[in-house]
Parts: C-alpha cells; sequence; structure tokens
C-alpha cells in the first residue's frame, strides 16, 4: 500500500507551511489597524470560519475519499442550533457550542450509517438528497424565519463575557479554533486511527483481511468531521449575526470541496490555503464582475491540470527546489 498523501505532507512544507501560515494570520490585525484595514480582520475571520469546515472536510474527502456532496448541512445545523436558541433567549456559549456540535455530529451518525452503505457515485447522490433535505427543513421553519433566514439581535456570551463583540478578540478566538482543529486533525490522521481510514481509501479489501471493520472508522471519522464542521457553522452564526438555509445548500457544499481541491486534497494546510485561496479571489473578483465563477472555473482548471495536488503540492515543489 502506498504512503497516504497525508504522511508525505506531514515532513518539509508540512511542518513549514502551517508555522508560517500562523505567524502571517496571527499578525494580520495588527498590519490591518496600521493600514487602516479594519475591514481585512472581518473578512479574514470569515475566512478562517469556512477553512475550519473544509479540514473537517479534508478528513473524509481527502484522506478517506468519501466525496460528500452534503458537508454544508452540518455547518447550517451548527449555525441553526445558535440561532434557535438566541430566539428562545439561550446565550451562553458553554452550552450553546457544545450543543451545536452535537446537533452536527448526531445528523452525521445518523446520514452517515445510511450513506455509508453505499460507494461511489451513489454516495455522493444519498449525501446531497440528506444535505437538499436539511437545506428545505430549515426553510420550513417559519417560527425562525423560513427562507428569509433568522437575525440574532446579539452574539454569544461566554460566562457573562462577550467575546464575540470585538472584532479583533473574535479574530483570535477563531484563529485559535482553526490552530486547535488543525492540531487535533493532524495528531488523528498520524495515529492508527488515520492510517486505517487512509488504508481504506487505498485497499478496502485488504483492510477488511486483516481483521478492520472499514464501515465503523468510516462513520466515526464522519462524525468527527460533522462536529467539527457544526463548530464552524457556531462561528459562523456569531460572525454574521445571522443564519440562513442557504448555509446548508448543495453550492455552499461544492464551494467546500473547491476549497480542498484547490488547496490540495489529503493535504490539512491544503484546506487552509484552498479556504483562504478561494474566498479572497470571490471577493477579489466580485468587485469587476458579478459573474466572477467565470474567470475562477478556467483558473481552477488550470491548478487542477498544472499542479496535480493543489497549492500545497505547489509550495512542496518551491521547497524542493529551494
Amino acid at each position: 500500500m502506498s504512503a497516504p498523501v497525508g504522511v508525505v505532507a506531514a515532513t518539509g512544507s508540512g511542518r513549514v507551511v502551517p508555522a508560517v501560515l500562523l505567524i502571517l494570520l496571527a499578525a494580520l490585525p495588527a498590519v490591518a489597524n496600521a493600514a487602516d484595514l479594519s475591514f481585512a480582520t472581518l473578512l479574514m475571520t470569515r475566512v478562517m470560519i469556512y477553512a475550519i469546515a473544509a479540514l473537517s472536510l479534508d478528513l473524509i474527502l481527502g484522506y478517506g475519499a468519501m466525496v460528500s456532496f452534503g458537508h454544508a448541512a452540518f455547518v447550517g445545523i451548527g449555525a441553526y442550533a445558535i440561532g434557535i436558541a438566541s430566539a428562545h433567549d439561550l446565550w451562553e456559549g458553554a452550552i450553546t457550542f457544545p450543543l451545536a456540535m452535537l446537533a452536527a455530529g448526531l445528523f452525521a451518525l445518523v446520514t452517515g450509517a445510511i450513506s455509508l452503505r453505499t460507494r461511489g457515485v451513489y454516495f455522493i447522490m444519498i449525501t446531497l438528497a440528506f444535505g437538499q433535505m436539511a437545506y428545505f427543513t430549515a426553510s420550513s421553519l417559519s417560527e425562525y424565519g423560513g427562507d428569509d433566514g433568522l437575525t440574532m439581535w446579539a452574539q454569544t456570551e461566554f460566562l457573562g463575557a462577550e467575546p464575540f463583540g470585538d472584532r479583533t478578540t473574535f479574530y483570535y478566538l477563531v484563529l485559535a479554533c482553526l490552530a486547535g482543529c488543525f492540531v487535533f486533525l493532524r495528531a488523528l490522521v498520524a495515529s492508527r486511527f488515520g492510517r486505517v481510514i487512509a488504508g481504506v481509501r487505498e485497499n478496502r479489501l485488504r483492510m477488511q483481511a486483516v481483521g478492520f471493520n472499514p464501515y465503523l472508522y468510516q462513520l466515526a471519522a464522519y462524525v468527527i468531521a460533522g462536529m467539527i464542521a457544526g463548530l464552524a457553522g457556531a462561528l459562523l452564526a456569531n460572525h454574521a449575526e445571522f443564519v440562513s438555509p442557504s448555509y446548508m445548500s448543495w453550492q455552499r457544499s461544492g464551494d467546500l470541496i473547491i476549497m480542498v481541491v484547490l488547496g490540495g486534497m489529503g493535504t490539512l494546510h491544503g484546506a487552509v490555503l484552498g479556504a483562504i485561496a478561494y474566498l479572497m479571489l470571490e471577493e477579489g473578483l466580485s468587485h469587476f464582475t458579478e459573474h466572477w465563477r467565470v474567470i475562477f472555473g478556467p483558473l481552477l482548471i488550470l491548478i487542477v491540470l498544472y499542479a496535480r495536488g493543489g497549492l500545497g503540492s505547489l509550495l512542496r515543489r518551491g521547497g524542493s527546489d529551494g
């Protein structure tokens, strides 16, 4: 069995790139304030939230070869858990954040138990169906805004403090969550559990022959990914102070897949790079035309054709050339 891509990425630039990214992200608020670009802090907070969601998808897509077209449903469920709690005047984050992650994890457990009994295109279609089911369920919640979404009149509190009220504090809290998720997932994929997931991707029958149950391992990975995506949704709800069924749409799931592919599947820092590149390109190109995807599409095709392994592979090449 060949070495997983993530194992290769764990050497060389796989250690350097995350460290450089962390330093740059940590320095950004100070640079933005000095340059009077406070909007950059707000934008990068959103980017890092989606980077957390992309990391969670990379666990099952990049390492487990599970192409989920309903991953945004977990983000939306996490966001709605926060939004619905706020509608009932429940603002304590020590309660609502675990609730958001548990709700997303429960949905992942139920839907994953069914979806993982299929493979290939059937798995893609059934995850898409479950994602759309969550989308239309949220759209039908007229008590919580329905299609129009739900506005939050305040942000989550933690033990009486309001850490999300300050833009810079919010930024560093999201950065801490991103770093924590990265470290956790890196340890997970380097563990026996991660090696089994990668082994199932390479040769399912061989893993069964040596005594592992691929279904249970994949289901566990699916639930973990769902819970991390739920965390991203909880942060997104506080960032926008608004929750919407659009968070769960199949288009948003497609965006997350593009982020992972763009950065490099099976490289955790690649998922972060992909989220940054995708959302920054979206922000930049959308200022020129509302049809920015027409420009972005060919760029993505060029990256896929000439940079197999995504942006992460380009950095590895650059490091080896240096």
